[in-house]
């Protein structure tokens, strides 16, 4: 609704195929305005494709709230947002929300480390962002 808001694009329903559920399905094209917004934005491994990706925003940290320690490993509380790289990242991210995560680390002879894949408790980042919670 955002890009069609922009006039980016434009779209009406159509009947969905039969492994997809549930109805309603749209067929969406790029109008020119969207076509000379997202030209520039389109990777060139992706050109000429029907499906492709664009890099809209990336995720800035904004505070740690807190980490709670258990010998070598922690929980970071910590909330991010999410920062528009573009146009069409300002036009998907307005409001400025902050969201909250928490990620576990460990502590290691060298330092503190991301912990990866373990259960929610020591979080992986990826696991954390995922889990994400609006910040009130």
């Amino acid at each position: 609704m955002v890009l069609q808001h922009h006039g980016w694009i434009i779209g009406g329903p159509t009947p969905c195929p039969p492994q997809v559920t549930p109805p309603p399905c749209y067929e969406v094209a790029l109008t020119p305005a969207g076509v000379d917004t997202l030209h520039d934005l389109i990777r060139g491994t992706e050109t000429g494709k029907e499906y492709f990706s664009i890099p809209t925003a990336r995720r800035e940290l904004v505070s740690v709230i807190g980490i709670s320690k258990e010998g070598n490993v922690a929980d970071v509380d910590f909330t991010w947002r999410w920062v528009p790289l573009n146009e069409v990242g300002s036009a998907l991210n307005v409001g400025g929300l902050q969201y909250k995560s928490t990620v576990g680390m460990r502590h290691y002879d060298d330092g503190w480390r991301l912990l990866e894949g373990n259960p929610k408790s020591n979080q992986s980042l990826d696991d954390a962002l995922k889990n994400a919670e609006p910040v009130p």
